[in-house]
């Protein structure tokens, strides 16, 4: 598997690991119904931000995108975002995306990195993000509506680089 920078013409392949994980509404507070053109806004970053794609056998099976957490004076504080194809769960693609965004993150100076909402039932993105070095520092409760109507936690979780 190869993480590279990604580029306009991997933006088909991007879609289509995104579409259905957003559809799903069970792990990302993004609308369900979100379209094309909005959930490309919102992943393809301009600088300082960075977006990755994992590549296996010439196919897009993952991305990643990164940045600053807030503007200005949050702005040393990285954040990232990750999606893999669910038929690729469970092959060390998330765990490889992570540590290259880590590393990507520590190279621009950032000092750390936070992530503002794990779905608290997103146990696997959980316990990738511990194994990372991730704490937990708080979780919000009932932030996030599952598809059934039932709410669940959002975890706050952050690591110094």
């Amino acid at each position: 598997m190869e993480i590279r920078d990604a580029t306009d013409d991997d933006w088909p392949a991007i879609w289509a690991v995104l579409r259905p994980i957003f559809a799903e509404g069970r792990t990302y507070t993004v609308p369900t119904d979100g379209d094309e053109a909005w959930a490309r806004r919102m992943w393809m970053l301009p600088a300082p931000g960075r977006v990755v794609v994992a590549v296996d056998g010439g196919v897009v099976v993952g991305t990643a995108k990164t940045g600053p957490n807030q503007p200005g004076p949050g702005s040393h504080v990285s954040t990232a975002s990750f999606a893999v194809d669910p038929a690729r769960a469970g092959r060390g693609t998330g765990r490889a995306l992570g540590e290259h965004v880590l590393e990507l993150a520590r190279a621009a100076g950032y000092s750390s990195m936070q992530f503002n909402a794990v779905v608290e039932t997103n146990t696997r993105a959980v316990a990738l993000w511990h194994s990372l070095g991730f704490a937990t520092v708080g979780i919000v409760p009932d932030a996030f509506r599952l598809p059934d109507g039932t709410t669940t936690g959002l975890h706050v979780m952050h690591r110094p680089l």
